[in-house]
């Protein structure tokens, strides 16, 4: 095989993942380091992921000490987009884990990697698109960021010294993801609908991606400021996080997104979405 060939066939299989279908993205909130980047793309290389994405990296981008430390994952970290926000780095995704060591009292599904890479296989070949938030070096992430995901991810470590880096932690998720292997068929193929998979199957519609839940959020929480029940001010965080973290449990599909935001607009009398 040529090098050309072999070239785009690693790429090929940067971007079609352990599971034969795209892997999740690694979304880095707010790193602080550009070596650190640069680890994370090299631990993404050796197990088969390339989306990686960049939240308003303290040192600022593009990165020559990132790239310098990425060896042979330098493509990944070129390639890497760049978000203000991290809405803007999930809008695109259907579902989203956040590794943190610290839940913060929210309730939330808390998975091991190795429970989350099997969940990302089954989600991927499904079609979803996911994703994994990953804090800055000193602080991790905060609330408003956990309150984004879907789940929490945190590795069984000694609870005397839990202090993974940010580039061990995302090798850890990257290794379990390769070990996730490919999602199988159940029971026997048809001509029509192929083998049975294990969970939900959303015959006439789709996960939600995570722009469309926001626009539900901020449909309705800006009837709730309307109402005058997201009060006292001082309180309305929360309330928020914890309405938005409710909606996240469920596993929103698009006809869910679309029927809450029919029914927001039939209980406040008409459609104040613009």
């Amino acid at each position: 095989m040529s090098g050309s060939k072999t070239l785009e066939r690693k790429q090929a299989e940067r971007e079609t993942g352990a599971a034969g279908g795209p892997g999740p993205a690694v979304i880095l909130v707010n790193p602080q380091l550009g070596e650190n980047i640069g680890f994370a793309a090299r631990a993404m290389a050796n197990f088969g992921l390339g989306d990686l994405r960049l939240v308003a990296p303290r040192d600022g981008w593009p990165n020559e000490k990132a790239f310098s430390a990425a060896a042979g994952g330098k493509a990944i970290a070129e390639a890497a987009r760049l978000f203000e926000t991290t809405e803007q780095a999930v809008a695109d995704l259907h579902h989203v884990l956040a590794a943190t060591a610290r839940p913060r009292d929210m309730v939330k599904p808390v998975l091991t990697p190795e429970s989350a890479a099997k969940d990302f296989a089954y989600r991927t070949g499904q079609g979803e698109r996911c994703g994994i938030l990953f804090g800055a070096e000193r602080s991790g992430l905060d609330n408003d960021a956990l309150a984004l995901a879907d789940g929490i991810v945190t590795a069984p470590v000694d609870p005397a010294f839990a202090s993974l880096s940010l580039p061990q932690t995302v090798l850890l998720i990257s290794y379990e993801w390769r070990k996730a292997g490919a999602e199988k068929g159940l029971g026997r193929a048809t001509t029509f609908d192929g083998p049975a998979k294990e969970g939900v199957t959303l015959p006439h519609t789709r996960p939600a991606e995570r722009a469309e839940v926001f626009g539900l959020f901020e449909h309705m929480e800006r009837e709730l400021d309307q109402a005058g029940f997201l009060r006292p001010p001082e309180k309305r965080p929360t309330m928020v996080r914890n309405i938005r973290n409710m909606f996240h449990r469920m596993g929103l599909t698009e006809q869910d997104v679309r029927t809450w935001r029919g029914i927001v607009s039939a209980l406040t009398g008409g459609d104040r979405r613009s």
